[in-house]
């Protein structure tokens, strides 16, 4: 870039542009949100048949593309605040060089070189020295040398031609390093010519976001920057000090950031976490067709010599265990777009038999992976309930830890006397993946532990409402042992805990699991082995010679609640007791729960003939 052209450059040009292809993500927000949750839910609430349904399909493809034309959009916006934000850094640096040059009587030349008139003290010969021009130098080992020079001049202007003359040079640098980075992210920032938002198109919507982000770093970082602590009261401090503009860069450039911030609006995470959503899924589906591309089935079925013909018998099922090691492999391979789309099926049940609008609190496709999807909105409910899942809880095996939420929303929304409930999947922590090498460890639940404390001091954070929210924590076995961790290492910010098929909660009596005394609820359905075999790996004891509690034994204090499931799994079938009695427990109705009847003791006239 020559000096003409940042001379003449209007960085708040950029900021304009900026701020209309902000505008224009917005309303691709608004339109996906109206279309996705509104038009879509009410048509799946109210119309039946072959139509209705290709008309829904059609608006699930419209919503795809406003949520596709959101996130590019705001993308476009961040990257030219960006780089107006540089440009605007360089222009000022060259004006303050232009001005000094002009204070001191210097003459700046279209190339960027600076000259001097004569001046100075005369020597003894009676001359004046000669002016002459300085040539700004971006090496710094030149440009040392070149000060130095202009330091040994009898001409005092030479230093000061020589200052600007460096000053103008480290501008124009700049803007070119900012031009040349910036053009070619602007120019990847457009869209195929066609109407179909394919798992490509959110695939390279992924690489953009990530390219925005590296290179945008210096824009960033000049933003107010989020906490470090992860505290969740310090996070909405900083969310709420953002203005609109920034608020907006963060999202665009940061999805993941924002979206895993405890403390900010369920709406703001949610919006961040299903842009990361798509780009995952798109990333995940391209993956997944390059794994199938380069390891090609072998055949299912074998050709084999009938031995009554002595003929060749083709396509005659046998079996086949080439076939079926690889296909285990692509199951496997699948799994992360299985629970993805888990989460987009959720998503699409908004309005169907009266299910709320789903809320992605909480996403990360990166290992086992990470999920929190939350049935109605925790900042408004009036009942909260966090269900924390067990052993080989993953992303890719979430569909039924969240059809658990949405029993346990319906069950509790059925007994709430109208006040309205939300309960949350949390799986924001790396559960153990097999029950004999992994769930006999205890670090899988301590290391959880800060998260689950986090997420829940978040909700209190959040919560909009004029009272406090009353809020449930249910644990399904091993996930019983990281809740009782959560409260041993920190504060459980929960009313009520609920414990399911709990092998050990890590503490020995109800009392030290931070709740009001008689609001711990245990249940241990027929024919379930984990609790007794859990016992002794994650039940907890005040002494090495005192055999662990857990939490259904009687001395442990929690209040035994009455099953009619049966095994480890059941405790949330339809209609069952079981699930009813957690449900009671969410709405604050514990004096309607039916407890374990006690053992039958001494009759009446026994002990009086005693």
């Amino acid at each position: 870039m020559d000096l003409a052209t940042l001379k003449a450059l209007k960085p708040n040009e950029y900021t304009e542009a900026a701020n209309g292809y902000r505008r224009t993500s917005d309303m691709a927000r608004a339109a996906h949100d109206r279309v996705g949750t509104q038009i879509a839910a009410a048509m799946r609430k109210s119309l039946k048949g072959e139509a209705a349904s290709a008309a829904i399909k059609q608006l699930a493809e419209l919503g795809k593309n406003f949520h596709y034309v959101q996130t590019e959009c705001g993308l476009v916006a961040s990257a030219l605040d960006a780089f107006s934000y540089e440009m605007e850094a360089a222009k000022k640096k060259l004006d303050a060089a232009l001005a000094d040059a002009k204070a001191g009587g210097l003459t700046v030349h279209a190339d960027g070189s600076v000259g001097y008139p004569p001046g100075g003290d005369k020597d003894k010969d009676g001359r004046t020295p000669e002016g002459g021009t300085a040539t700004g130098l971006t090496d710094e080992t030149a440009s040392a040398v070149g000060r130095q020079a202009a330091n040994f001049n009898p001409n005092p202007k030479a230093r000061l031609a020589q200052d600007c003359a460096d000053a103008i040079a480290r501008a124009l640098k700049e803007a070119t390093e900012a031009d040349a980075k910036w053009a070619p992210k602007l120019k990847a920032l457009k869209a195929d010519d066609d109407l179909t938002v394919s798992a490509k198109d959110w695939a390279d919507a992924g690489s953009d976001t990530r390219g925005v982000n590296a290179a945008g770093k210096e824009y960033l970082d000049s933003l107010p920057q989020p906490p470090k602590n992860g505290d969740p009261k310090a996070n909405a401090e900083w969310w709420k000090g953002l203005d609109a503009d920034e608020r907006s860069a963060w999202v665009a450039m940061r999805p993941d950031s924002v979206g895993n911030l405890d403390g900010l609006p369920s709406t703001v995470r949610d919006e961040a976490n299903r842009m990361v959503l798509a780009e995952a899924r798109g990333n995940a589906q391209v993956e997944y067709d390059t794994w199938l591309k380069n390891n090609p089935a072998p055949p299912r079925y074998t050709s084999y010599i009938n031995p009554m013909t002595g003929t060749v018998e083709e396509r005659v099922k046998v079996s086949n265990p080439a076939w079926e090691k690889w296909d285990e492999r692509r199951k496997n391979a699948h799994k992360p777009i299985d629970g993805m789309d888990a989460i987009q099926t959720r998503f699409d049940q908004s309005g169907v038999k009266g299910m709320p609008e789903a809320y992605l609190l909480g996403f990360s496709a990166e290992g086992d992976g990470r999920a929190i999807v939350a049935n109605g909105n925790p900042d408004t409910a009036d009942h909260q309930a966090v269900y924390v899942p067990g052993t080989k809880a993953a992303l890719g095996n979430i569909e039924g830890d969240i059809e658990r939420g949405v029993k346990v929303w319906n069950s509790a929304t059925a007994r709430s006397d109208g006040a309205s409930v939300s309960t949350v999947t949390w799986l924001g922590y790396d559960a153990p993946d097999d029950v004999v090498k992994d769930a006999t460890f205890e670090h899988y639940a301590y290391d959880g532990a800060p998260a689950l404390n986090r997420f829940l001091d978040g909700l209190e954070t959040t919560h909009t409402g004029d009272t406090a929210p009353h809020r449930t924590v249910i644990g399904h076995s091993y996930g019983s042992t990281l809740i009782g961790s959560a409260a041993q290492t920190g504060d459980l910010n929960s009313d009520d805990v609920v414990f399911a098929g709990s092998p050990g909660a890590k503490v020995s009596h109800a009392d030290q699991l931070d709740v009001p005394k008689g609001h711990v609820w245990n249940e241990d359905a027929k024919g379930d082995p984990v609790p007794e075999a859990g016992r002794f790996l994650h039940g907890g004891s005040e002494s090495i010679f005192e055999e662990p509690k857990i939490p259904s034994d009687p001395d442990f204090g929690a209040n035994q609640m009455a099953t009619d499931t049966e095994g480890h799994s059941g405790y949330w079938d339809e209609g069952s007791r079981s699930l009813q009695n957690q449900a009671l427990v969410v709405v604050g109705k514990s004096e309607d729960v039916k407890l374990v009847d006690p053992p039958p003791g001494p009759s009446e006239e026994l002990m009086r003939a005693k």
